[in-house]
């Protein structure tokens, strides 16, 4: 989830080309353990172990910011904080941005489901595809799905991903595959399908500009990839929810699946809100399974 400031126009999945300038210092910040420090309750804060704030050691070296929460607060209060905490957070020293429930959710459903791939919309710094890349290769040791598993990947542009991935891992197309393109466009779809395993499972997890069009184009174009069986994460509801969206997000998620799912596209999807398991979620209303092979998959 990338939901710090407008993005640009629907159905241009740009993660890493939104305020370049910022999200830079913020990866640089995470390099550095330089977040900001707060002490207002239910707010990130710098706090030890023992409620006293003060400068981090190395013990903190890529930790997000503390986020405490306060028994005489609200829920509203701390999903709030959380949603400011999650913007900081760091996987490999890449940011991530995901709730660790969204992600341990995810990671039920790749099981579940048996994903031997999983399609990315909206690669940001690449951190999310390193999670699901190591995640994959785990359920491959166990044997859960065969070996070669595969993240692909799209964004319109991929400079700064490559960059983080190579930083983290220089082996990282082993696992990963970058696709540089428009999630409305369907030749974009063409291009992630060919670069999957032959015959493999697929998760779809859709991240992009959290608007209308650009939900409905990346359900119309990259759901026939998901399998019966198989889930469509569409992030990020939480735009649509006025106690939660962030400022500057127009949103249009909501009903872009709500929409989709009434059609003919999406009868083969039911949506999954008992997926909502951990109570705190950005993924509001966005689990979806396909329950039954249609003519479109």
């Amino acid at each position: 989830m990338d939901v710090e400031a407008p993005e640009e126009p629907a159905s241009r999945p740009d993660r890493t080309d939104q305020s370049d300038q910022s999200d830079q210092s913020d990866q640089n910040q995470h390099d550095q353990n330089q977040h900001g420090q707060s002490d207002r309750p239910g707010r990130p804060d710098r706090s030890g172990p023992s409620g006293q704030s003060g400068p981090s050691g190395p013990s903190d070296m890529g930790l997000p910011p503390r986020v405490a929460a306060e028994l005489d607060g609200t829920v509203r209060a701390y999903w709030r904080a959380r949603e400011r905490q999650h913007l900081r957070d760091v996987y490999a020293g890449v940011r991530i941005k995901k709730f660790p429930e969204d992600l341990r959710m995810m990671e039920h459903l790749m099981w579940l489901s048996r994903s031997q791939a999983l399609v990315e919309l909206g690669t940001h710094f690449g951190g999310s595809a390193l999670w699901f890349r190591d995640r994959l290769r785990t359920l491959a040791a166990y044997g859960r799905v065969p070996p070669g598993v595969r993240v692909v990947t799209v964004d319109l542009r991929q400079d700064k991903a490559r960059a983080a991935l190579s930083a983290a891992d220089p082996s990282y197309e082993d696992g990963i595959t970058l696709v540089e393109g428009d999630v409305a466009d369907p030749d974009t779809a063409l291009r992630v399908r060919a670069a999957l395993p032959a015959g493999a499972r697929c998760l779809v997890v859709e991240d992009t500009l959290h608007t209308y069009g650009t939900t409905t184009a990346a359900l119309r174009n990259f759901a026939p990839l998901v399998p019966v069986g198989g889930f469509f994460v569409v992030e990020d509801g939480i735009v649509d929810v006025p106690e939660l969206r962030p400022p500057g997000m127009p949103g249009g998620v909501l009903p872009a699946v709500r929409d989709w799912l009434a059609g003919p596209d999406g009868a083969d999807f039911r949506q999954r809100r008992d997926l909502e398991r951990y109570g705190l979620t950005c993924h509001i209303g966005g689990w979806l399974e396909r329950v039954r092979q249609g003519t479109a998959a």
